[in-house]
Parts: C-alpha cells; sequence; structure tokens
C-alpha cells in the first residue's frame, strides 16, 4: 500500500497544477432524514476522495450544505401541519447531526436559507440581468 501511495501522490501532483481544492457534494433537501442511499451514493465517496487529497497533501476544502428551499418542503410542511421553516430548522440539525455520526469531514456545512447564499444568489443573477443575458417574461404553468 506504501508503495502505491507514493506512487499515485507523484503522478497526482505532477498531473495537477492547481494549488487548492474545493469538493463539493449534492445539497439534501432537508424535508425528512438521511438514508443509506443519499450516505453511500454521494457523501461516502465524495469523503473518501478528499480524504485522499488531505492524505497525498493536497490542500482540499470539503464543503456541503442544507437546501433549504423546494417544494419538497412545503410539501412535507403541510403533512406536518407546520410552516415550512419550522421543517427545515427541524431537518438542518438531524441531517447535520447524522453526517457527523457517520463520520463525513464536511470541513463546512452550511444552510441555503444563511443571508451570506441569498446576496451571492441574487448577485449571481443580477450580473447576467445587467449583462442582458436574462429574459423577463411570464408564463401560465
Amino acid at each position: 500500500m506504501w508503495i502505491f501511495h507514493n506512487f499515485a501522490k507523484k503522478k497526482y501532483m505532477q498531473t495537477n497544477s492547481f494549488q487548492r481544492y474545493t469538493v463539493t457534494a449534492a445539497l439534501p433537501y432537508v424535508n425528512g432524514p438521511l438514508h443509506i442511499g443519499h450516505l453511500g451514493g454521494v457523501y461516502v465517496p465524495a469523503d473518501i476522495y478528499v480524504r485522499y487529497l488531505r492524505s497525498i497533501g493536497v490542500d482540499v476544502l470539503f464543503i456541503g450544505g442544507s437546501d433549504e428551499h423546494g417544494v419538497p418542503i412545503t410539501i412535507k410542511a403541510k403533512q406536518e401541519g407546520v410552516t415550512p421553516q419550522q421543517i427545515v430548522d427541524k431537518y438542518h440539525n438531524i441531517v447535520k447531526n447524522s453526517f457527523e455520526e457517520f463520520g463525513i469531514s464536511f470541513d463546512i456545512y452550511s444552510r441555503t436559507s444563511q443571508k451570506i447564499h441569498h446576496e451571492t444568489a441574487a448577485d449571481f443573477f443580477k450580473v447576467l440581468y445587467d449583462k442582458g443575458q436574462l429574459v423577463v417574461k411570464e408564463v401560465e404553468q
């Protein structure tokens, strides 16, 4: 294993000129607890990759967070007779704790409802709008 590790590290460092890496994973809707499919299909592989990069000396940041916007949350809130905010507050903590208990090594685990995310998204779309790259229109659905 040691020989493979050193070979992989040498090969990796020769073929990549990046100084730092940011690894992200899909943001789970916080409308229920995580299940094994979430962990096995998305977060464990990403965590393994991040741990590998760290083991060969790569500077990497692993970022994730709870997606607190969308129809699944509204549906869950209606089913439980509570507000969408109550749903996201409840399940964000459950999901975050599940990741910690499973040993997933996020450096940052955030929430899409935080002010910084709203500002970043608004700025992103404003730049596109100001460049004339967005079309504003009404459609019937």
